[in-house]
């Protein structure tokens, strides 16, 4: 079966990296249309469900022969970001073989876990597999990449009975890394909220050709943003992170010293682990005079800050007074514009040791650890409409690393190694056997 599963996994993804999705506009309707082609002939019964024509949401369901039991969800997104063709070594459209690597956008972000999905939910179906009891669902949906408005938040909100379910597998882990001496695969379990705020000067305005005229009120930002530059907010380790410090072998307890030590193995794994550990600031937007020849009398700059579940509000103003001093001194002054909570599933479930025994079995000596996505996922929304689901994220890569897969994710020449897209497509078959019988 593996042989078929590989050759209808990337059959799968060339096709769909052939539909152009990028989003915006989207434009998804065709690329979902052949998903439930694929799966209806197989058996699954296939709705597409959207706010609007254009941009259906696809929901494929394998019943049991009696319906209770857990509902598994294997979900995913069809839309990508952008590519610009200049910067490719092979067209991002194309879907081509070269190297041992499916290339185009969306190989790796995520149109390759949908494949596997699609392959290994298709494949147990046309066997005459069908789960003991419950169900199993795929669920492809637009609109990821800008929010998910039209995607999964709008089917949780929409239509919550099409897609209410028990256990969900999504996006945000999987890429195995190694430190140690030992081979770790990060399950995702948690997604960090963003609690993102504005820093505002004031100043006099005056004309530009006369400087002490006025009062900059843009050079009054070149503290904060030294401040900025110079640190972060002091770790605050929640349980996820401490679980992933103890998963590798070091010290929950002296997480500084952690992350040295880890940076001082592999500097960019530390980069990319680091923000689990808490509260993250990050300027991105700053904005002064409209005209070049005016003193600005006002600056402001904005500040994605970035909060692990289980901490909020407190902990992000206790980072501000700790990183820019005191927020009373007058020198600037902060609002906040989001506040949205992280979210989380527990690390431990059956799906977690259904998890656990595959890897184990496949590559044996290596282990699974939970992480924190720094970003967020369609995840959050199925969190919120269904509290006591378990959603993690999880698409493993044996061959094709953490260091490797991260850097192209939303970058030029995106790709997969074909033998994880098999890897992975293997996983999706047999969990499916495993937690539905």
């Amino acid at each position: 079966m593996s042989a078929d599963l590989d050759v209808e996994a990337q059959e799968i993804l060339r096709r769909l990296i052939a539909f152009n999705t990028v989003n915006p506009p989207g434009n998804e309707r065709p690329a979902q249309e052949y998903l439930a082609d694929v799966l209806a002939r197989a058996g699954f019964e296939c709705e597409l469900l959207g706010a609007e024509p254009a941009r259906p949401n696809l929901v494929a369901r394998l019943r049991a022969e009696r319906g209770d039991g857990p509902t598994l969800c294997y979900l995913g997104h069809v839309d990508t970001v952008l590519a610009d063709p200049s910067e490719w070594t092979h067209d991002p459209w194309s879907g081509d073989f070269a190297d041992g690597f499916l290339w185009g956008r969306g190989a790796l972000d995520m149109k390759s876990q949908v494949a596997g999905e699609v392959a290994a939910a298709a494949s147990l179906a046309r066997s005459g597999w069908r789960p003991e009891s419950g169900e199993l669902l795929v669920v492809a949906v637009v609109d990821e990449e800008t929010g998910g408005e039209l995607g999964a938040q709008w089917i949780t909100e929409t239509h919550p009975e099409k897609v209410r379910c028990d256990m969900l597998l999504n996006e945000g882990g999987g890429a195995v890394f190694e430190y140690g001496g030992a081979r770790r695969y990060g399950v995702c379990c948690a997604e960090k909220g963003v609690f993102r705020f504005t820093v505002s000067t004031d100043g006099v305005a005056g004309h530009a050709s006369m400087p002490a005229m006025g009062v900059n009120a843009l050079l009054k930002m070149a503290p904060v943003l030294e401040r900025l530059q110079a640190r972060q907010p002091s770790y605050h380790v929640a349980e996820e992170p401490r679980a992933f410090l103890r998963g590798i072998g070091e010290d929950p307890d002296d997480p500084a010293g952690s992350i040295a030590r880890l940076g001082a193995n592999d500097p960019l794994l530390a980069t990319m682990f680091a923000p689990m550990l808490g509260v993250t600031f990050t300027p991105t937007m700053i904005r002064a005079s409209e005209k070049i020849n005016v003193i600005p009398s006002a600056a402001e700059l904005k500040i994605d800050c970035r909060v692990p579940p289980g901490l909020g509000e407190q902990e992000v103003r206790e980072g501000i007074a700790e990183v820019l001093g005191d927020p009373d001194s007058g020198d600037w002054r902060i609002e906040f514009t989001e506040r949205v909570p992280g979210n989380s599933s527990p690390m431990r479930s059956p799906m977690m040791d259904a998890i656990s025994d595959w890897i184990a079995d496949q590559d044996p000596g290596a282990e699974v650890v939970p992480v924190i996505l720094p970003g967020f996922t369609d995840s959050r929304h199925f969190r919120l409409a269904f509290p006591e689901c378990v959603a993690y994220g999880f698409f493993p890569h044996r061959h094709q690393s953490l260091r490797e897969t991260a850097p192209l994710i939303h970058g030029a020449d995106e790709r997969i190694d074909v033998r994880d897209l098999l890897f992975a497509s293997e996983m999706f078959r047999d969990l499916a056997v495993r937690l539905l019988g």
